[in-house]
């Protein structure tokens, strides 16, 4: 089985990053896995911010590689330093129809979001054929998602089958889905855990960031006073317990309906496990942060990789469509 999903690096990986995504990477390690930082899709979004991308990849590698995925046992490489990804694109985007593009549910919903931002781009409206090259550029048989990303994936499904159609050649497995168990992760405002909302917890983040963020984690509404009762399934905070302190939320939340413990010793208590979970990852990523040369050597090892089965896909595809003999 061949796994292929990647990350964008708009900036260092948070709490919602680990659990939503990085923890599935580790369970798929072994397989023939390929995880790419996706710094072409970055470019779709943060073209103005041309001087950030490059950091915000050994940013994302740093994490990558801290958070516990070998080298060993998978693919880590950098999307634009494998051409194919580009090269197919373009050759699909001679066959996706427009109204494909313009009815994907995810395209208004992300120009509503990044209301900052001119997202009225070529590249921008494109992106969901970019990231089809992407998985069909190593004939991926599974792909790791959220639900949110069902909708893209069916469109790399679709893609494909209007190429075999035109070109009557089978080249590319249809890809499946393998749908993670997403918690939501709640950021500091309540709201999911989202580098372009300002409240996330990263992954890099000290020990005293940690509870200076977690104190000012939003609590039940309705609680103003340490006397008053809470109801523990409407707090943000609550939620973290569930996922860093699940041995104790029973009791956080008997002691929170009651009125027998408050918020602040809430935060600090969940700031606590928090902290416990990410120390070894803090750890791993600060000795990473001091092998750079070793860090440039794992990406030329995956792009080499990446590379063998990407031009092997690329000349069959160049063939088929009458470009190469």
């Amino acid at each position: 089985m061949r796994v292929l999903s990647g990350t964008r690096p708009t900036g260092k990986l948070h709490l919602g990053n680990l659990l939503g995504a990085l923890e599935n990477f580790k369970k798929l390690q072994g397989e023939e896995a390929f995880f790419m930082i996706a710094d072409w899709h970055a470019l779709t979004t943060e073209y103005e911010s041309h001087t950030q991308i490059a950091d915000n990849v050994q940013e994302v590698v740093l994490d990558y590689l801290a958070s516990g995925l070998d080298p060993e046992k998978c693919v880590i490489f950098v999307q634009s330093e494998v051409p194919e990804h580009v090269e197919l694109a373009m050759i699909l985007s001679m066959i996706t129809p427009l109204g494909w593009l313009e009815r994907n549910p995810t395209y208004k919903d992300q120009i509503r979001e990044m209301k900052g931002k001119d997202l009225h781009t070529h590249g921008f409206l494109g992106y969901p054929v970019l990231q089809a090259a992407d998985i069909l550029l190593y004939k991926a048989d599974k792909v790791p998602v959220g639900e949110d990303q069902l909708p893209h994936l069916e469109l790399a499904r679709e893609i494909l089958r209007r190429f075999h159609f035109l070109y009557q050649v089978e080249i590319f497995p249809e890809p499946e889905a393998i749908l993670t168990q997403t918690p939501k992760v709640p950021g500091t405002d309540g709201r999911k855990m989202s580098k372009s909302y300002n409240n996330c917890i990263y992954l890099a983040d000290d020990s005293a960031c940690v509870v200076q963020k977690a104190k000012q984690m939003l609590t039940d509404p309705a609680r103003l006073r340490k006397t008053d009762k809470g109801n523990p399934d409407v707090c943000p905070v609550f939620a973290h317990h569930r996922l860093f302190n699940a041995e104790a939320s029973a009791a956080v939340a008997d002691e929170c309906r009651s009125a027998q413990r408050g918020c602040v010793d809430c935060k600090l208590q969940v700031a606590a496990k928090m902290n416990e979970f990410l120390e070894p990852i803090r750890t791993r990523r600060e000795e990473w942060k001091k092998q750079p040369e070793k860090i440039r050597a794992i990406l030329d090892q995956g792009c080499r990789k990446a590379r063998a089965v990407a031009q092997q896909t690329l000349l069959q595809t160049m063939r088929a469509v009458g470009l190469r003999k």
